[in-house]
Order: C-alpha cells, then structure tokens, then sequence
C-alpha cells in the first residue's frame, strides 16, 4: 500500500491515543506482576529525530522513569540492547556502564522488547527496569514478548484502518470531481441540487440555477488545439470558481458546459436578472493558454430560479438549459 500512514503521528491523535492508552496501561501492570520489576514503560522511537521518550509508565518502586521523558536515541538501553541482541541484564554497570542515561537512572536491571510493526517499521520499545538486581524468567521474557507483539498488531490495524479510510476518502472525492477542471462533475452537481432543494423548500427558500454554453468552445480547440482546449475549460473553470460566492457550486456538467448553483436572497427576481448578467461577463475576456492569447466574447447563460415546492434537479438543469439555448440564439440573432 503506498503512502502508509505514519504511526508517529497517528499516535498523536486523541482519539487513537486515548485507545492505545487503554490498551497498553495494563498490560504495564501484568509485565511488572510477571517480570518483577517495579518500572515497567512503553516509548516510541523517532530515529530521523534521534528521540526517544517514555510515552506510558508504570512505577510502584523507588526508581521513578517520569512519562514524557526523552532522552538522546543514541545514548539509550534500549538502542543497545536492539544493537547487540541483549534484551536482558541485571547488572546493566557491567554491560553499559558508559551509559550516562543508565547512571543517572540508577539503571540495575533492564528488560526491553523492540516493537516493530508489519512494514518492519520501529515504533518503540517495552521495557521494565529496577534500581535493583532482580532475576527475570524465560516465562516473563515470553509474556513480553507477547505484548510487544500484541502493540504492534493493534497499531498495524489502528494505521491500516486509518489508511483505507483515507483512500476510500480520496476515491469519493474522485467520484465526484471533474478529472480534467478539478470542479464538481455532474453527479455530484445532482446529489447537492437535490440536498439543497430539500434544504431550501423546508425553509421556504429558492435556489438560482444557472447553465453555461461555452459558445465557440469547438473553434478553440481547431484553431489552437486540444491542449489549448483542455486549458481554456482549465482556466474557465478557475474563474468561475474564483468568481462567484464562497457557498456557490460550481459544477462541470459535460463537455463545454457548467452550472451553478446559488441560494436565493429577499428579491429573487432582480437576483436572477443580475446572477445571468454577472455570469455573462465573468466569462469573456482575455484567456491565456498555452502561450496564446485568446480574446472570448463570453458564454451563453440560461437562469432558472427554483420554487419551494421544486425537489427534482433533473427538472431544473434541463429549464435552465432551454434557458441557456433562448439565450444563445437572442445573441446569434444580434
């Protein structure tokens, strides 16, 4: 799966992190019932920051290892221990007694289980450590074993749920995007005119609908060719929305053909009237694609103001569509 979600940051969210607190402050007490060894502590590693801080601990003993402590990645136990493959001692002095990290804990006995997730990613490290010498079986380096593994599973599943909701996320949005403007495509431009027509006739409220023809779009493209054409609709597309009112829709219906949709104020008439006019002139002018100059006369608009009683989009697109062709021939005709 590409662009797998970064477990560093998922942790940080407060949904997951709440969760994965559930999850892991108890198996903290289990490891200190099995292991012996009064700190037990759950850290996550940042290698491409060099950090390594305790996240969750548990401390029912003298040595006290405080949550959010962070220490330099390369001077810790837990590197070494992963480094060197021993994941137990109880005389950390004569193991890694250069470790100014170990000596300012008072560090005796130190027990740590790397926690990798599928991707072989390393997440973090749980741990359990005492400022005394304590003799820990092969029974509770299993169980740690198996709550290390036990995280990792529940992070894996927590970032691939994370994931496919993200891509679901993004394959809607494609549904429901025009692939060559980046705008609303048709049936989105359906499903939000019904929603607000319901919206709008509950309240008593009208919606203004309005269809563009781009007029002499196909001289476009035989004059300066397709790309030429696919960059006019681009730009086209990017006035319109630069152009009109932020809760406006703006849609690409087909083609060379887009609708707007716009709520209704006190004097609807006189709105509709402006609405067609603005949208007129928000189209014409000078057009630069493709390093051509293209002087556009505008297109032809068709307004159709809905009724509170109106709930079919269907109806009101081909209104405003017959609109829109009244308009283009009263501009031939001229």
């Amino acid at each position: 799966m590409n662009d797998r979600v970064d477990p560093q940051s998922l942790l940080q969210t407060p949904v997951l992190g709440a969760r994965l607190e559930a999850v892991i402050r108890p198996l903290l007490r289990l490891l200190e019932e099995v292991t012996g060894l009064h700190s037990t502590y759950f850290t996550l590693i940042d290698e491409q920051a060099g950090v390594q801080r305790v996240l969750y601990a548990r401390n029912s003993g003298s040595l006290q290892l405080p949550e959010g402590l962070s220490v330099p990645w390369e001077d810790t136990l837990c590197r070494r221990a992963i480094l060197e493959g021993q994941r137990y001692t109880a005389d950390v002095a004569s193991c890694w007694g250069d470790s100014e990290a170990a000596r300012e804990l008072g560090l005796q006995t130190y027990l740590s289980q790397p926690i990798r997730l599928g991707d072989e990613t390393l997440l973090g490290t749980l741990c359990a450590a005492s400022d005394q010498a304590i003799e820990v079986s092969a029974e509770a380096m299993e169980t740690l074993d198996t709550f290390a593994e036990l995280i990792a599973r529940y992070v894996d599943s927590e970032r691939l749920l994370r994931q496919l909701v993200s891509e679901n996320r993004t394959l809607a949005q494609h549904a429901n995007t025009d692939p060559l403007t980046g705008i609303a495509n048709r049936r989105a431009l359906l499903q939000e005119l019904t929603r607000r027509l319901e919206q709008a006739g509950g309240a008593g409220g009208r919606l203004h609908v309005a269809f563009i023809d781009l007029d002499g779009f196909k001289a476009i493209n035989d004059q300066h060719g397709h790309d030429a054409g696919d960059r006019f609709l681009i730009e086209m597309a990017h006035r319109l929305v630069g152009g009109c009112q932020a809760d406006d829709l703006v849609a690409r219906f087909g083609g060379d053909e887009f609708v707007i949709v716009r709520q209704a104020g006190e004097d609807p008439s006189a709105e509709h009237e402006a609405f067609k006019a603005a949208l007129e002139a928000l189209t014409a002018g000078e057009f630069r694609v493709c390093g051509e100059r293209i002087q556009y006369p505008g297109a032809s608009v068709g307004v159709i103001t809905s009724t509170p009683s109106d709930t079919d989009a269907m109806t009101l697109l081909q209104l405003s569509d017959a609109e829109m062709y009244t308009r283009k021939r009263a501009r031939k005709a001229r």
